[in-house]
This record gives C-alpha cells, sequence and structure tokens, in this order.
C-alpha cells in the first residue's frame, strides 16, 4: 500500500511539475514572439506561437498573437482561423471580433486588387508584383468574387460583434462607418457579378 501511495505521490508531483513547466515554457514562448512582432519579425513569432500552442492548446492569448502575426505577414487564412480559436477559448473579449473582422476586410482588398487570387485547387496564392504591374484591368473570377463577398458579409458580422460585446467603445462610430462602407462595398461586387 505504500508502494502505490508512494507511486501516486510521485505521478502527482511530476504531473503538477510539468504543468508549472509548460505553462513558464508558453509564457517565455508568447514574451519572445510579442518581441518579434514588435521588429515586425513575423516568421519567427508565428514559429514561437506555434510552438507554445504546441505546448499548451488552451491559452487564448498564444492563440490572439499568432492570427495578429499571421495578419501582419498577410497569411489571412491562417489569421482568420487562428482569431476563430482565440474566440473559441475566450467568446467575450470584443477586440478579437474586431480584429478578426479587420483580417477579413484586409484579405478582401487584397483580393480586389489582385495581389492574392486562387490557383486552379481553391488554394490561395499571392500574385508577384511584376505581374500585378502588368494588368491593365484585373478581372476577378467568380470563385474569387464569391470569396471577397463572403469575407465582406463575416467581416460585416464580426463588427457587429464586437460593437455588441464592447465596453464603453471609443470607436464605435467609426465602426459603424465601416460597416456601412463595407456593407455598400458588398452589395456593389455582387451588382458587379450581375453584369
Amino acid at each position: 500500500m505504500k508502494k502505490a501511495l508512494l507511486l501516486v505521490s510521485i505521478l502527482f508531483i511530476s504531473v503538477v511539475s510539468t504543468a508549472c513547466i509548460n505553462k513558464f515554457a508558453v509564457q517565455e514562448l508568447n514574451n519572445k514572439a510579442k518581441s518579434y512582432i514588435e521588429q515586425g519579425d513575423y516568421e519567427n513569432a508565428i514559429e514561437r506561437l506555434k510552438s507554445s500552442a504546441d505546448l499548451d492548446d488552451t491559452v487564448f492569448e498564444t492563440h490572439y498573437n499568432l492570427a495578429v502575426a499571421y495578419t501582419q505577414a498577410e497569411d489571412y487564412n491562417n489569421a482568420i482561423s487562428s482569431f476563430r480559436k482565440a474566440i473559441e477559448l475566450n467568446p467575450d473579449f470584443a477586440d478579437a471580433y474586431y480584429s478578426l473582422a479587420v483580417a477579413e476586410e484586409d484579405f478582401s482588398v487584397d483580393l480586389a486588387k489582385g495581389a492574392l487570387t486562387l490557383d486552379e485547387n481553391g488554394a490561395v496564392v499571392k500574385v508577384d508584383d511584376e505581374t500585378l504591374m502588368k494588368q491593365e484591368k484585373i478581372e476577378l473570377s467568380e470563385p474569387v468574387q464569391k470569396m471577397i463577398n463572403d469575407l465582406l458579409a463575416d467581416a460585416v458580422s464580426n463588427y457587429n460583434l464586437y460593437l455588441s460585446k464592447g465596453v464603453n467603445l471609443n470607436d464605435e462610430d467609426e465602426v459603424k462607418q465601416k460597416i456601412q462602407k463595407l456593407l455598400e462595398e458588398q452589395e456593389q461586387n455582387q451588382n458587379n457579378n450581375k453584369g
């Protein structure tokens, strides 16, 4: 019986020690990533934050910061996924909805101006600057136009969630103007698709 109790005690101490070490490592990785983000080194920030998420996938800040780094690196698909994971972990954090809406809006802008497009498999690809400069008129495929509309609709929804969850918002009027602008862009894009 004493051996069993000793074994259980050792296992418990090991689990607690490992949890403490993981929390410390997660915090260290997040701090280092924050430093990289401030320096504009998004690739290293992303790698640190991915490692942090591998250690503990339940830390809201890790996913939120990872989403911010992806947004800054213009990797919008991963940014949107990371913001959604952050929101899943902390659905009451209003700024996450705002940041998600910004990523969706930026993604739609890059698609509309032709800086990003979809390949034959539907994957998002960056258009090189030389090709982009040679284009006189940007022709958007139907799937790209649909993606733009979906992104605009999602951005409007997330800006509205930001407004509904936020407290004492200083930017409420500005966000309402953004929503109106996006609704107009969405309507214009839908009209262009019909014509």
